[in-house]
């Protein structure tokens, strides 16, 4: 099961494994706030800043941080027969982890923000990949 939360939102015992799944940990930020950091799930800075800057739609935003997850990182290109293709393997991981125990995915955006990347995030993770 996955749930998602601001990392300024108080921490439950409901919450099982808590990721904050930013590129920015940010200033300040408690490492007691959350179990582990996975800064590859979360937007690239210069999506970020665009989405930001509004110089990008919601809808656009959310088409590239879909590609980002699922890009080839510059290691893929002298692989010929295996391929990372991005954070897949990391979905994969977080998908059966989720059988086990519930996640929380963590973003410093307001618990009540209706865009945030951390529901893209999610949705992703409840699908098959």
């Amino acid at each position: 099961m996955f749930n998602t939360k601001s990392i300024h939102t108080k921490a439950e015992s409901t919450d099982g494994l808590r990721i904050l799944a930013t590129r920015f940990r940010g200033r300040g930020i408690p490492s007691s706030l959350y179990d582990v950091w996975m800064p590859n799930l979360g937007p690239s800075e210069k999506l970020l800043k665009a989405v930001l800057a509004e110089e990008i739609t919601w809808k656009e935003f959310s088409r590239r941080y879909r590609e980002e997850l699922f890009a080839g990182g510059g290691v893929d290109d002298s692989n010929v027969t295996i391929k990372n293709h991005g954070q897949k393997f990391t979905l994969r991981l977080l998908q059966h982890l989720a059988k086990h125990q519930a996640i929380t995915l963590l973003c410093h955006c307001a618990e009540d923000a209706p865009q945030c990347h951390r529901y893209l995030l999610r949705d992703i993770l409840t699908r098959t990949i």
